[in-house]
């Protein structure tokens, strides 16, 4: 996976969740924008502090934590 420069995790905004450039904007908001149906350009025009390269990194971040997988530890 490509290095991801515009996720950011922040305990302090927004619980945690990853977010785009430490803004309260997360990326579960932009995947279910997309979801609904909404353009890149009417996401852009609702959040015009946002880029078109943030949503794209949304996207691919989304789609690289769905694939991956969690191994629970062995407990001792």
């Amino acid at each position: 996976m490509q290095k991801l420069t515009r996720i950011t995790f922040n305990p302090e905004v927004m619980g945690g969740k990853p977010c785009i450039r430490g803004m309260r904007v997360t990326v579960g908001t932009i995947v279910g924008l997309i979801a609904s149906r909404h353009t890149p350009e009417e996401i852009l025009k609702a959040y015009p502090y946002l880029e078109l390269a943030d949503i794209y990194e949304a996207l691919a971040y989304a789609a690289w934590r769905v694939e991956e997988v969690d191994i629970p530890l062995a407990s001792a």
